[in-house]
């Protein structure tokens, strides 16, 4: 069994984001970068499946420019077989990754495709579900946990009432929760192993998929800093700021 697993290059998520002093974006000059957290639990469950002898093969998938390489060797120091990149400096919106995922998909022909439920960096949610509407491919978003069978999968998902176990028959797409696993740091000797490992490389247009983009950002803007909060003497006065100050009731 093949699996596909796609790796989204983001801010890292431990740097306090700064806004464009132009309001057009937010700034990624000199700013670390790593794989979107989401997906590294992708790329986890993805190696776990190879362990268990139910996968054979995991092929790791970025879009970007060239610094995305970099996100796929991490994926392949984790335990990715190969890597493949598309290269491209448009803004990607997730109707054009789903797109390519499908062209690549069409190429390479898992049994099974691994998305993080969201990138941190733009929190859209919205890739694995447009791609298995592409493909006409059952779905199972949230997932928490992963029982794969030789024809089906038995997906349990975090939903706002507790959880919610499916079966979904294979081909299918996956996107993985928080809770799903711990994603392993990679050893110094299988980060050396990585820089052995293939990355192929393609184009947008190799792939026939039109990326031009369907929203316009206006301007980007820090949110409101909250106020401090403050202590008071009575219901009564309570009452008067809700009712005066913050106009609630």
């Amino acid at each position: 069994m093949k699996v596909l697993v796609a790796v989204k290059r983001v801010i890292d998520y431990n740097v306090k984001i700064r806004v464009k002093a132009d309001k057009t974006g937010v700034e990624t000059a000199n700013v670390k970068m790593s794989m979107n957290p989401f997906d590294e639990i992708a790329v986890e469950e993805a190696i776990r499946l190879k362990e268990a002898g139910k996968a054979t093969e995991i092929v790791a998938v970025s879009m970007g420019p060239t610094q995305c390489q970099e996100t796929i060797r991490t994926a392949l120091a984790m335990g990715a077989d190969r890597g493949i990149h598309v290269q491209t400096d448009q803004v990607l919106e997730p109707l054009a990754v789903a797109k390519l995922l499908k062209a690549i998909i069409a190429k390479e022909a898992p049994q099974l495709v691994i998305l993080g439920k969201q990138a941190i960096d733009d929190d859209c949610n919205q890739t694995g579900q447009m791609l298995a509407a592409l493909l006409d491919w059952p779905q199972a978003t949230f997932a928490s946990k992963l029982q794969l069978e030789a024809e089906s999968g038995k997906i349990t998902r975090e939903v706002d009432g507790g959880l919610e176990t499916i079966e979904v028959k294979l081909p299918a797409v996956m996107t993985t929760d928080l809770r799903l696993n711990e994603p392993r740091y990679a050893s110094l000797p299988n980060i050396m192993k990585a820089k052995k490992k293939a990355i192929d490389q393609t184009t947008p247009e190799a792939l026939s998929v039109d990326i031009a983009p369907h929203l316009t950002i206006l301007e980007v803007s820090e949110p409101q800093k909250r106020q401090g909060g403050k202590k008071l003497g009575s219901v009564e006065e309570l009452v008067d700021k809700l009712m005066h100050e913050a106009q609630v009731i």
